[in-house]
């Protein structure tokens, strides 16, 4: 694998970090700021509000340049975004602030597969994806944990000085490492852009994103509440029962990238299926101090197996202008962050217990599965009218490949 995969993880090693330090932030920077803990956790909305608008946004803005000068950019901005929030006077500088490191992280996630898929062999491409994710999953395990303590002995201020700082050694990596020849921009502009967002099987995969990585998130939005309810455990241990959910995560990113390459869509459908399982189990395993830490150690692989063949599969439904579908494919994951929460927490109000959210992530696996499932008849019928083309003499200008 080239070593410019290595730049693009240090990118997502900052992102991830930042993205997820505010959680544990919140009290800090609520009674520094002088506002209440509930307003302070608009920072965490605002930045989600921010990836969500910029990941569309911004890679169709860019569809004509360079894109490796596309990512340096986006990374210049998240270093923008990161120093403003040090910096920030009060509570509603630093929402702006907030909302401007979110976003790049979207179009820099999306525009980084595409260049790093470009840079490896046809049948490595879902590896290259997955090491360009593994700087998001390391975050969980070591960025998200050490930038939190700095912050807590440090000042709040601290941690978003030291984002920055991972921010300028990922532009260093970037120019240093990623050739100048490489990935250069479609020439389709904004128009070819939006044009492959009409198609159903690129609304389809993104709906598979939605709600595989919501059944996610309905979980792990309370895992909190979970573990020290229901399992017993102290919340001095939370912390680093949630790193063990990075070391799964990471395993499964790394598998789940491997096994695409074989098989994308069988990948795919197995890692919603072992998820659906999981979540189905979840009750029970949080019923004990020895099977809820296995319990969140396989939430984390089985939910991240998916997660590289569902970047690569959108990419492949929008093969002319991957750009934008790959970009809007990260909208989709903060959107499943958002509706997960949101459902998960429906459970919970309606008095099902605290382990009730799993239940619900495992009827947003088997959505996922099914959602997936009509992708793949979409694909076997557009196969098959293909042929028939082909074999009446017509061949069609471009036919879509249907793999695994």
């Amino acid at each position: 694998m080239p070593l410019a995969l290595l730049a693009l993880a240090v990118g997502a090693f900052g992102i991830g970090t930042t993205e997820f330090v505010m959680m544990g932030l919140l009290p800090n920077v609520a009674d520094d700021l002088h506002v209440s803990i509930p307003t302070a956790g608009h920072l965490v909305s605002a930045y989600a509000l921010g990836v969500v608008i910029g990941a569309p946004l911004l890679a169709a803005l860019t569809a004509r340049m360079p894109r490796r000068r596309v990512l340096i950019g986006l990374m210049v901005l998240f270093v923008v975004g990161n120093a403003v929030s040090a910096a920030a006077p009060d509570y509603h500088w630093l929402l702006a602030a907030r909302f401007v490191s979110g976003l790049p992280h979207g179009a820099f996630f999306g525009v980084g597969a595409v260049v790093a898929t470009s840079l490896v062999a046809p049948e490595r491409k879902a590896r290259s994806v997955s090491l360009m994710f593994l700087g998001l999953t390391v975050a969980n395990i070591v960025g998200v944990p050490v930038a939190t303590a700095m912050g807590q002995q440090l000042g709040w201020r601290a941690t978003f000085l030291a984002v920055s700082a991972i921010g300028l050694a990922a532009i260093a990596s970037l120019v240093a490492l990623v050739p100048a020849d490489h990935g250069h921009g479609q020439s389709v502009g904004v128009r070819g852009e939006l044009r492959a967002l009409r198609s159903l099987p690129v609304w389809l995969a993104l709906g598979t994103t939605v709600a595989g990585f919501g059944a996610l998130f309905s979980v792990y939005s309370y895992i909190t509440p979970m573990l020290t309810d229901a399992a017993g455990f102290a919340d001095s241990s939370v912390t680093l029962l949630l790193a063990l959910f990075g070391v799964g995560a990471t395993m499964g990113n790394l598998l789940g990238g491997r096994l695409a390459d074989r098989s994308l869509r069988g990948t795919l459908f197995g890692g919603l299926t072992s998820l659906g399982v999981v979540l189905a189990a979840f009750p029970l395993l949080m019923r004990t101090e020895w099977s809820a830490p296995l319990g969140v150690l396989l939430l984390g692989l089985t939910a991240f197996l998916t997660g590289s063949p569902l970047q690569l599969m959108v990419m492949e439904k929008a093969a002319s202008a991957p750009s934008l579908a790959s970009s809007a494919n990260q909208a989709a994951f903060n959107l499943a962050n958002a509706g997960g929460a949101w459902i998960g927490g429906l459970a919970l109000a309606a008095g099902f217990g605290v382990t009730s959210p799993a239940v619900a992530g495992a009827a947003l696996a088997v959505l996922g599965l099914a959602v997936a499932t009509a992708a793949y008849r979409v694909d076997r019928r557009r196969a098959t009218a293909t042929t028939g083309r082909v074999v009446a003499g017509h061949v069609p200008a471009e036919a879509e490949p249907v793999r695994g």
